[in-house]
């Protein structure tokens, strides 16, 4: 698999049936890694030890409604309140991020209203925060830490 520019993760991978396998800590269970898993499990592994994020507020592939239609998050992250707080779109390290990737993250955001987005192949990292109050958004240098966002969320 590709390098990413995140922080080495001690991941678990098996063959099954000659196909590769990754453990999913969240998930508890061993799934297929693809290129985009790849990056979800080291933006996983990412999120809990470098920016403290509890395992237990994270949801991956978490199921959602748009338009009558069924979609899926890959990373849900919610507040110490139980809010949603942040979404995370992952993509192949080869894919690259678009106005068209954000805007499939932004669509999961009308139902979910999350303060937080952020986009990744595992080479770009993108998180801006959204003030739905007043319709804007600001990009941010860096993906905050747990406790930068959680504070009365």
């Amino acid at each position: 698999m590709k390098t990413l520019t995140l922080p080495p993760a001690r991941l678990q991978i098996r063959n099954e049936n000659g196909k590769p396998r990754i453990w999913d800590d969240f998930r508890k269970k061993y799934v297929s890694l693809t290129p985009e898993e790849w990056v979800r499990q080291h933006f996983l592994h990412y999120l809990a030890t470098e920016k403290k994020y509890p395992a237990s507020l994270i949801c991956v592939e978490s199921g959602l409604t748009y338009n009558r239609r069924k979609k899926r998050s890959d990373i849900l992250v919610y507040s110490s309140q139980g809010n949603p707080l942040m979404i995370i779109e992952c993509k192949a390290p080869e894919v690259p991020v678009t106005e068209d990737v954000f805007q499939q993250a932004a669509t999961y955001n009308m139902t979910l209203r999350v303060p937080y987005l952020v986009v990744t192949n595992g080479i770009d990292h993108y998180v801006c925060h959204i003030d739905h109050e007043n319709h804007s958004f600001t990009f941010l240098r860096e993906i905050p830490a747990f406790d930068e966002i959680n504070l009365n969320k």
